[in-house]
């Protein structure tokens, strides 16, 4: 009897103890359902909408005539008014090319003053439709001299080949042809630093042996070299007079002489 009763109270401390659990965790289930059920949106609130409630279509947003472009936008700044058609730059009109022509040949297609441009033809009447003649190419293949190109001081031309460099260029706006007016073009490297050639021959043919020519054309360790060694002993100088005449040697930069 002693042993049962020092078992009882040990499984009754824990049979108390799992049914306090069970309900401390019942408790905490009833607690959060009421929170959520409390903090719904329905709780307090007209219901979003009802059975008799009609949708509401809304109508997509049509511009006003007032929000179309103006002349001032764009074009009609640049467009003089009053000339000849024909003359126009091509901003100002729009025209039907095909490409169907002859190339190199003249060809002759139908244009259209763009809105608020106004322009004659030959006779001076004031005329909205005219028509066009041009030499039938594109305009990548126009004279280097009717379109722009950007320049590019990054690459080198004193090389043998000369190297050539992706430039954007653009025609001119009184020039007419066929395909985008603005396209990609591989050019030589030719731009300048400003340094003469006829300078550095005459320094190298009477200041070489000190390095003058080098040390103008920015090269200064070849001239610290010639300076030190007396022109190479003379050997050196009478090469460079050589190379800076036939134009081998250049200035530093990779530019071309003046």
């Amino acid at each position: 009897m002693a042993t049962v009763s020092q078992i009882w109270p040990f499984e009754r401390r824990r049979y108390l103890k799992a049914h306090g659990i069970t309900t401390l965790l019942f408790l905490d289930l009833c607690l959060r359902c009421v929170n959520g059920y409390l903090s719904s949106p329905h709780v307090g609130q007209e219901p979003p909408y009802s059975r008799d409630a009609q949708p509401v279509i809304t109508s997509p947003v049509v511009p006003s005539p007032s929000a179309s472009p103006t002349d001032s936008d764009g074009y009609a700044a640049n467009c003089p008014s009053g000339g000849q058609c024909n003359r126009l730059p091509a901003d100002c009109f729009n025209c039907s090319y095909h490409h169907n022509c002859s190339y190199g040949k003249p060809a002759s297609f139908s244009c259209k003053a763009k809105r608020g441009v106004h322009c004659t033809v030959e006779s001076g009447k004031q005329q909205t439709n005219f028509s066009l003649s041009i030499t039938c190419q594109f305009c990548w293949q126009l004279d280097l001299s009717q379109y722009r190109c950007s320049n590019s001081t990054s690459c080198r031309t004193v090389a043998c080949p000369r190297k050539r460099y992706n430039a954007t260029c653009q025609v001119l706006d009184h020039v007419h042809c066929l395909g985008k007016r603005v396209f990609q073009k591989r050019l030589y490297c030719n731009w300048t630093g400003g340094y003469k050639w006829s300078t550095a021959l005459a320094l190298s043919i009477t200041l070489g042996g000190f390095g003058a020519d080098r040390f103008y054309l920015g090269q200064w360790r070849e001239g610290l070299g010639k300076l030190f060694s007396f022109g190479g002993l003379g050997i050196w100088t009478l090469i460079d007079v050589l190379l800076i005449g036939a134009g081998y040697v250049g200035p530093a930069d990779g530019s071309l002489y003046i």
